[in-house]
């Protein structure tokens, strides 16, 4: 019998994507002092974001559209950690090999999303009447 999910943070797609985000983290340290405010910043930023869009998403289970909307959120930052990621490589702040792994993670949390709106009844909290 499967265990039942009680948070968000026990969902495989979210420990993926906060596996992600701090891996990228500890990446982007090495990234110039010019790139801060910007490619630094902006993967931080969206990959981080990919996390707390699924934690909301996980709290609005009650209503359909406003957890899609959260997961639909989630999704377009993961698409934007991967567009950052290729920045990366092709500004030669991360190798190809270093690059690749992580945005496979994000093409599986992707998929994941993508599932996971595809079968929203499997994840809604429906109220008794």
């Amino acid at each position: 019998m499967a265990t039942k999910i009680t948070t968000h943070t026990e969902l495989e797609v979210y420990q993926k994507a906060m596996t992600g985000a701090m891996e990228i983290y500890v990446l982007s340290k090495g990234f110039p002092r010019e790139e801060t405010y910007s490619l630094t910043d902006q993967v931080r930023h969206s990959s981080r974001s990919v996390c707390a869009n699924m934690a909301e998403a996980w709290r609005k289970r009650l209503y359909e559209a406003a957890f899609i909307s959260k997961l639909c959120d989630s999704q377009a930052e993961a698409a934007e950690t991967q567009v950052w990621l290729e920045f990366t490589v092709k500004c030669g702040y991360l190798t190809r090999d270093q690059a690749t792994p992580l945005y496979r993670i994000y093409d599986e949390i992707l998929t994941t999303l993508v599932g996971m709106i595809n079968h929203v009844d499997k994840w809604l909290i429906r109220q008794k009447r």
